[in-house]
């Protein structure tokens, strides 16, 4: 199953750090973000990832281009037929990351749209770049297949500003993005999604969080998969310095590998 992480927003609320680098690129502990959510993932056995760039896509792929270089130990045969050794290992050496050019205006559904388009026939598991949390993911993908529905979302409790979601039991109700008051229930980002939701999805102008999330809300078709554990974004200079505390204590909850 892979993993469609979107990555190129503006991040324009953590203008601080994101004038110069793409949000998901903005460290927490000397590593991007991004790495931390993808080595959750990876952790449940999750590694062939999907990135949606946009803003500042070349700094990711640089980073990637160059992970073996900037994590190894190397010797440098020079001369016409140079030869490069790395004398190091990594726990990363079984991802698959395929960087994939989103646009810069392009919503998030429309981001999500252009890469359905790269996972093949399979569920895919879907998040943004800027959210760390110790949910279990392999069981929110257990719980996915047993609810049979088409979109399920975690749900989780923190003080949120982000898209509220009204539930009955395991079934989502309704969802309103950024409401002015917020109570109970959020939505955590980290979600499962069956290759039919590609029909919601209308284009590049498409905002997955309007109306293709409440029309599913509507339908019955969005579940929730409730997490009372750790979660946090990142999208203030305050939350950036919040992980970075956290991390730098070996405190880090999300921290599960």
């Amino acid at each position: 199953m892979k993993v469609i992480i979107l990555c190129g927003g503006l991040g324009t609320r953590l203008r601080e750090e994101t004038e110069y680098r793409p949000k998901p690129m903005v460290p927490v502990g000397g590593q991007p973000i991004l790495w931390h959510i993808m080595k959750s993932y990876a952790h449940h056995g999750f590694r062939d990832f999907v990135l949606c760039l946009g803003y500042k896509g070349e700094v990711i792929k640089d980073y990637f281009r160059n992970y073996l270089w900037n994590r190894s130990d190397v010797t440098l045969k020079l001369g016409h037929n140079p030869q490069i050794t790395y004398h190091n290992t990594h726990q990363e050496e079984d991802w698959t990351v395929t960087l994939l050019e989103t646009g810069l205006a392009t919503q998030t559904g429309g981001r999500l749209l252009r890469a359905m388009n790269h996972v093949g026939d399979e569920d895919v598991l879907f998040t943004y770049g800027d959210g760390l949390t110790n949910m279990n993911i392999r069981q929110s993908v257990d719980f996915h297949y047993a609810q049979h529905g088409m979109v399920t979302m975690s749900a989780v409790r923190p003080a949120g500003r982000f898209g509220e979601l009204g539930i009955n039991g395991t079934t989502i109700m309704s969802f309103q993005e950024k409401p002015l008051q917020e109570d109970g229930f959020i939505n955590g980002g980290y979600m499962v999604l069956n290759q039919s939701v590609r029909n919601y999805l209308t284009g590049d102008e498409c905002i997955f969080e309007r109306e293709p999330l409440q029309s599913l809300a509507a339908a019955g078709k969005l579940n929730a998969y409730k997490h009372e554990g750790y979660w946090q974004c990142m999208d203030t200079y305050r939350e950036f310095e919040i992980l970075n505390k956290l991390w730098d204590a070996r405190e880090a909850p999300w921290k599960v590998w």
